[in-house]
């Protein structure tokens, strides 16, 4: 008989649930078939009504907890479920590192196809108010007043978050006198249903190590209205505030940030100082947002790329040269790659103010840069992947090859995709050998991942 005949939506079944995916979903089995469950945690028995059934799968949603798993605790935060950031808040926090490590061992395994058991994931030092950086959508309220928060889970619909929990509580307080600010001067907010409206976001940054804060309004116009009575109001109330710019985005598109930026008051940017590095970060620039995570992921990453002194270690994807530049006293030449300028003048000036001699910064996509190494005959021992959530591209980890470095590091914010790129590099020659999840992500569903890649 037809399971779909047996399992209807809107029904109810009983189910236990033995895993979590890395999207918050719970796993279980019913008929022969799994089931996805949101808001369920490993050890739950629960009773879920079933919202899709697909062919090999279904859908359900939590109506209750009928015997609780030992490992489930009570979340903390009153927009748990609706937002889509926190998605395993209701775990608690040692069962949340058993399930990412399984994540990864599951990526390595079934994508990469390799026979690798990742070392178990490194514990964030902070899981509470440990990013560095939001970006707040803006939106109306019901009275029609500016709201700063993210988006509804599965929608484009801004919630009223200010006081996440995983920021500093500063964010809070600032997003409040943005909103005064925006009351008084009466200034509109973004449909991008209809492409109207002046305000689209706020992008919040601080140093960890120095308490540094960057503010940037994003706009869809050219021009922001009584600017100064802004620069008054946040500089004066906030004493930390040393940066304060105006982006232009018109363009309909997802991408927070346009090309265009104008500095309004104080610095271009923040500055901070991670692994003993000095940075300089622009908004457009990338930085980690967990600062004590991201210590321990190039610590990882120094010890993989096994450096004693005199070796050339090409950076590719390096940001404002951070993960490089830590590790460039152990080299006997950096060279760093990155397609963001803004980000290679940050490297830059990092590389000057720490009287770094050996290292080298280009701008330009990342698998052309190599490509243009490879041609010039530079042969690096070491290279250093940091790729975004997309990966590597084929021509990047072919040009890589290339070069026939000994050692790859591969570091990555997305292990499905790294596991995709081993697989890759193995047919070229590359096999990996070791895989450390670190959490730099707690209470979300994200894992980083450092992974060994040696030259058969």
């Amino acid at each position: 008989m037809d399971k779909k005949q047996i399992i209807k939506e809107n029904c109810f079944i009983e189910t236990e649930i033995t895993a979590v995916t890395n999207e918050g979903s719970g796993v279980s089995r019913y008929n022969g078939m799994v089931v996805f469950t949101p808001l369920t945690a490993p050890g739950d028995t629960a009773k879920v009504k079933i919202a899709k059934v697909g062919k090999t799968c279904i859908y359900g949603e939590l109506d209750s907890v009928l015997k609780p798993a030992d490992c489930r605790i009570d979340p903390d935060c009153d927009v748990f479920g609706e937002c889509g950031g926190c998605s395993l808040r209701h775990l608690d926090y040692s069962a949340e590192l058993i399930e990412k490590t399984n994540w990864v061992k599951d990526h390595v395994q079934r994508i990469g196809g390799f026979d690798i058991e990742p070392f178990p994931a490194l514990a964030s030092p902070k899981t509470e108010e440990y990013r560095n950086k939001a970006i707040y959508q803006v939106g109306k309220g019901k009275n029609g007043e500016p709201v700063f928060g993210f988006y509804r889970k599965k929608s484009h619909d801004v919630m009223d978050c200010k006081n996440c929990r995983l920021q500093p509580k500063e964010f809070e307080h600032i997003l409040s006198a943005i909103g005064f600010f925006v009351k008084q001067s009466k200034i509109s907010i973004y449909d991008e249903r209809t492409h109207t409206g002046l305000l689209r976001a706020v992008y919040i940054r601080k140093g960890e190590v120095t308490g540094e804060i960057g503010i940037c309004l994003v706009l869809n116009g050219d021009k922001l209205p009584e600017e100064k009575m802004l620069i008054s109001l946040l500089s004066t109330q906030f004493k930390d505030v040393v940066s304060i710019v105006l982006n232009f985005n018109k363009e309909r598109t997802n991408v927070v940030l346009g090309r265009k930026s104008r500095t309004i008051f104080g610095k271009d940017g923040i500055t901070d100082v991670l692994c003993g590095v000095t940075v300089d970060i622009s908004p457009a620039a990338f930085y980690q947002v967990n600062h004590s995570g991201a210590e321990k992921l190039y610590g990882v990453a120094a010890d993989f790329a096994e450096l004693s002194g005199g070796e050339l270690l090409l950076d590719l994807y390096c940001g404002a040269g951070t993960i490089g530049l830590s590790m460039a006293e152990k080299a006997g030449k950096l060279i760093g790659v990155e397609i963001v300028p803004e980000a290679i003048e940050n490297a830059k000036i990092n590389a000057e103010r720490m009287g770094v001699k050996n290292a080298e910064f280009i701008c330009g996509d990342a698998g052309m840069a190599a490509a243009e190494l490879e041609k010039r005959g530079t042969a690096p021992d070491v290279i250093i992947l940091d790729p975004p959530r997309k990966g590597c591209s084929e021509d990047t980890l072919e040009a890589v090859a290339k070069m026939s470095p000994k050692r790859i590091v591969y570091v990555s914010c997305n292990t499905a995709t790294m596991a995709r790129d081993f697989k890759i590099l193995d047919s070229l020659g590359y096999e990996p050998k070791k895989v450390q999840p670190v959490d730099m992500f707690p209470r979300t569903a994200h894992v980083e991942g450092v992974g060994l890649i040696v030259r058969n």
